[in-house]
């Protein structure tokens, strides 16, 4: 399988696709039968790295907004600073502590460095100067319908389920990779179908459905 490394703009070569902080290390996605794009190479921070290879969904941009939805929950007492203060509160305020004073002189920092990966726009994917999509709106490639219901992205889908059916997200998430958007509700039915199996199991499932799907190809 050949993995096409994207084009990258001169002035981001150093930096990571999905946030725009420095990175070094290089982000492989590998495409199944249903991925409407070929097995791309794309430069990623390491904690971003981590996050997309846990979420690879059905496509690069099912995945960044999945790496985007993890950014903001782990970052969210940072990002919660600027509703809280503003600049002038934060230099203006009468912390006396080490503690405090700690916080005072770096909370904003954080703020801004967590509020700018969240909205890092990265840049348009293309392969040796031709896109992979003429859609320039990403919001429109991410968004996903179920149940009559418009959803964001598919993992804001895969949030509300799992909480609304007690099923485990992460599974979900691993059974829409293999199985595709398209195949939402059977990717469902089998997590409802095996509530609290254990990690071993679940992974079972995973490589079972996989062999269904070389079969079905």
């Amino acid at each position: 399988m050949s993995i096409h490394p994207i084009d990258v703009p001169f002035n981001k070569r150093h930096l990571c696709w999905f946030c725009e902080e420095p990175s070094n290390q290089t982000f492989e996605y590998l495409r199944l039968p249903h991925t409407p794009h070929p097995s791309l190479a794309i430069r990623a921070c390491n904690e971003c790295k981590q996050l997309a290879k846990a979420n690879m969904l059905t496509s690069i941009w099912d995945c960044r907004a999945a790496v985007k939805d993890q950014l903001i929950i782990k970052y969210q007492k940072h990002l919660a600073i600027g509703h809280n203060w503003t600049e002038q509160e934060l230099k203006e305020s009468e912390f006396s502590c080490k503690v405090f004073e700690g916080f005072k002189n770096s909370a904003w920092m954080m703020y801004n460095i967590a509020k700018d990966r969240v909205n890092a726009k990265g840049w348009q994917i293309s392969i040796d100067e031709q896109p992979i999509s003429d859609e320039h709106d990403y919001s429109a490639l991410q968004a996903f319908r179920f149940d009559d219901i418009e959803f964001s992205s598919i993992t804001q889908a895969i949030s509300h389920y799992s909480t609304t059916l007690g099923v485990s997200s992460e599974f979900v998430t691993q059974l829409v990779s293999v199985l595709g958007k398209q195949h939402f509700a059977k990717a469902l039915t089998l997590a409802r179908l095996n509530i609290g199996v254990t990690i071993g199991r679940q992974r079972q499932i995973i490589q079972d459905v996989i062999h269904e799907q070389d079969a079905l190809s």
